[in-house]
């Protein structure tokens, strides 16, 4: 790509390639578009009146001589009357397209859709209410809105200038603004204008906005400035009679004008900076224009020469111009009775970009690519040269507005992550609800990922989309501005097609991770179910169908009986190990038997140990494996056929499915007198679940180690995946209560999840 020649403002340059953006080709032969737009919409707007209650064919006219007051393409200003024409045909966008062409007709439909669609949004919110939220709600729709139809930069502009006709409208006829269409002027149109740099259109929406919203204030700043108008505009004369001289004598060819400062600014720095109204420096302001940048830089130092600058109010924006291109030479300089005053410094062509921005151009645009090559010093042979730079300067310049629009949209909702380019926004789409709320979607977003941005389960039972009215395929691409309408089921679940990338159903990734989510727990169910099922068969074949599901998942180590299923129904958890539970194995008669004695008589020294069965002396009895008791245990005795009184655990789940069938063969036990046989000792269970890993049972043996408690047996179990394990470790202890402390201690062995006892 060729440069621009030597001098040519680098923002200029950008700015004048974006006329192409905004302006339509005019029809061949079509000498006057404007009047002849007029004429056919005249008879449709006559008499009309729009909904802020401005005559139709008067809007359209301020809208139209707004437009061309800041450089507007004929194209352009015959557009605004065509767009609210269209409101009084059947079929506008086929009326305008037979009369005007196909540019027109695309500018009506897209403008006519955002300004519905603002209305329709507007209307819900006032149906909700005035409260702070809902009004920062609709701030960001109407943001998002000129986001969504900005590709289209007329539709902006066009907007930017219907909203200041109709502030100017209701300031000339002295009636009350709306209260949500002054903030909309003042936070989305004003600094949309900013970003594009159409600073002639920003000034007077804040303004006219500010004098609606706080018109107090505004009345108070309005008189402080005309109390000092007459000797202010006296001192700006001398100030730039006196300038004018000095470059003069320097043989500096420059116009230097006095810059007119606007209420809104003023007050605006005086409530940030805290500065009263005299301290504000750039009330009293200069503005020089000049030919290249080479005489702003001469004319500078005449300026500092001159007067004497004020620290840190210098600003180069040539050498680094605002992101939205605005380029200038700012300072603050000191007269001699030490009054401030602002001096700006530009070129020509950087001051009619700053002062209309994307509009500044579009004479250029008029003229074509020889015009386009004169004014921007591009050096080409002719025109096919010219035009060639011409479009590819177009291409630059719309990426520097597509990237202000972002930044903008950034800046807003406080974001703060980097812009990657131009790129960046057209990875984004922004389509409508039926309600008129603005939905965000990526570029090839489609109706399935509108359905799962709005709500999850929406998305699960989306059936079919209406788009604009019109049935479409759930893997058709929205575009942005579009208004998307759900048809679902009552109930049911997504699609496995979806998932599948080739069809092209989703474009977001967080509709493909609820899709995915949806299937994983589906999956899950079924295991679940699965497992379910099978204990289930197996307590039925043990008759322990009584038994509490919860219950048994805790006893085998599980937090909740669904947990127990899914490890089941995965084949990763042996339907054995519940068995073992379900049917302890009762000692063998010469196993685990503690035959005691009641003493006979206190006085001949007996002492009993173990356990002892209350009221019957010499009975055989034995610890019961399926609770393994231990003192000081809670305890009770179940009479057995042929092995005499098993002891167990008073909360053993076995005792009470025993207790059930035979009530009348539980009878009361006890430990013996403490400290009786200091070397007895009883076997305990303990349950471990812990994250599968090298040397996990190596970790946890050596806890007991440490605390000589003595291993007996050790039955462990790992996952497939070996994701966790499960350990049983039999020990043996004179006291239980000791056993607390110890599984404190295995609980902080890394990968350990739960250890309890049996």
């Amino acid at each position: 790509m060729k440069r621009a020649a030597a001098g040519a403002p680098a923002g200029a340059v950008g700015a004048a390639a974006i006329v192409h953006l905004a302006g339509a080709p005019e029809q061949p032969g079509d000498a006057d578009p404007v009047a002849r737009a007029r004429a056919f919409a005249e008879p449709l707007l006559a008499g009309q009146a729009l909904d802020t209650g401005e005559d139709a064919l008067g809007h359209a006219d301020g809208v139209a001589a707004l437009l061309r007051s800041i450089g507007g393409a004929p194209s352009l200003c015959a557009a605004a009357y065509l767009v609210y024409a269209g409101d009084y045909l059947q079929h506008p966008e086929e009326v305008v397209k037979k009369a005007f062409g196909d540019s027109y007709a695309s500018l009506v439909t897209l403008t006519r859709k955002l300004v519905q669609i603002q209305r329709a949004a507007r209307e819900a919110q006032q149906g909700q209410g005035h409260g702070s939220g809902q009004q920062a709600l609709q701030i960001e729709r109407v943001r998002k809105m000129l986001l969504a139809f900005s590709r289209d930069l007329r539709v902006v502009l066009l907007r930017l200038a219907s909203r200041l006709q109709t502030l100017r409208w209701f300031a000339a006829s002295k009636r009350p603004c709306p209260e949500m269409v002054a903030t909309e002027s003042l936070q989305v149109f004003a600094p949309l204008a900013n970003r594009l740099g159409i600073w002639q259109i920003k000034w007077e929406l804040e303004d006219l906005s500010f004098r609606f919203l706080k018109p107090a204030e505004y009345q108070r700043m309005a008189r402080q400035v005309d109390e000092t108008r007459a000797e202010r505009e006296r001192s700006v004369d001398a100030a730039r009679q006196q300038l004018a001289a000095l470059l003069a004598a320097a043989g500096l060819v420059v116009d230097v004008q006095g810059r007119p400062k606007h209420l809104y600014s003023i007050w605006k720095k005086m409530q940030g900076k805290g500065l009263a109204f005299a301290r504000v420096f750039d009330a009293r302001a200069l503005r020089v224009v000049v030919d290249d940048v080479a005489t702003c830089y001469a004319a500078l130092a005449r300026v500092h020469e001159a007067w004497r600058p004020v620290e840190g109010e210098f600003d180069d924006y040539i050498a680094r111009p605002k992101p939205n291109g605005y380029q200038s030479l700012h300072t603050v300089v000191l007269d001699h009775d030490d009054r401030p005053l602002e001096v700006q410094i530009r070129t020509r062509a950087m001051h009619e970009h700053a002062e209309h921005g994307v509009a500044a151009h579009w004479m250029y645009k008029e003229a074509g690519a020889r015009g386009y090559a004169g004014v921007s010093g591009v050096r080409g042979s002719g025109g096919a040269a010219a035009l060639g730079e011409f479009e590819e300067r177009i291409a630059d310049a719309r990426k520097a507005v597509l990237r202000e629009l972002l930044a903008w949209e950034r800046d807003t909702t406080r974001q703060g992550a980097a812009e990657p380019g131009a790129a960046a926004f057209d990875d984004r789409i922004y389509v409508f609800t039926p309600q008129a709320s603005i939905i965000d979607l990526p570029a090839g977003g489609t109706a399935v990922d509108f359905a799962y941005a709005l709500h999850t389960d929406l998305g699960h039972r989306c059936r079919g989309a209406r788009v604009d009215g019109a049935m479409v395929s759930l893997n058709k691409p929205l575009l942005s501005g579009q208004t998307v309408e759900i048809v679902a089921a009552k109930e049911g679940g997504p699609s496995l097609d979806w998932l599948n990338p080739e069809l092209g159903y989703l474009a977001s990734p967080r509709s493909r991770a609820k899709v995915r989510a949806w299937f994983n727990a589906q999956a899950q169910s079924e295991t679940i179910a699965r497992g379910r099922e099978a204990v289930e068969k197996l307590l039925q074949r043990e008759g322990r169908t009584a038994l509490k599901l919860d219950t048994l998942a805790e006893q085998l180590g599980f937090k909740n009986a669904d947990a127990l299923f899914e490890v089941v129904g995965k084949d990763e958890f042996s339907l054995r190990n519940i068995e073992n539970v379900l049917r302890p194995a009762e000692p063998a008669p010469d196993e685990d038997r503690v035959a005691l004695h009641r003493p006979r008589s206190a006085a001949g020294g007996g002492r009993g140990g173990g356990v002892l069965v209350v009221g019957i002396d010499s009975l055989l009895t034995t610890l019961a494996r399926c609770c393994r008791p231990a003192p000081p245990d809670t305890i009770a005795g179940f009479v057995t056929r042929g092995r005499g009184v098993a002891v167990h655990r008073a909360s053993c789940t076995n005792l009470h499915h025993m207790a059930q069938t035979a009530p009348g063969r539980v009878i009361d036990v006890a430990w013996g007198a403490p400290g009786v046989d200091k070397t007895a000792v009883y076997p305990l269970d303990v349950l471990i679940e812990a994250a599968d890993r090298p040397g996990l049972l190596r970790d946890i043996s050596e806890v007991f180690a440490k605390d000589k408690m003595n291993v007996i047996g050790v039955h462990t179990q790992s996952a497939k995946d070996r994701s966790a394990a499960w350990m049983t470790f039999t020990v043996e202890l004179g006291d239980a209560s000791r056993l607390a402390q110890v599984l404190a201690q295995i609980g902080r062995v890394p990968g350990v999840r739960h250890a309890r006892r049996k």
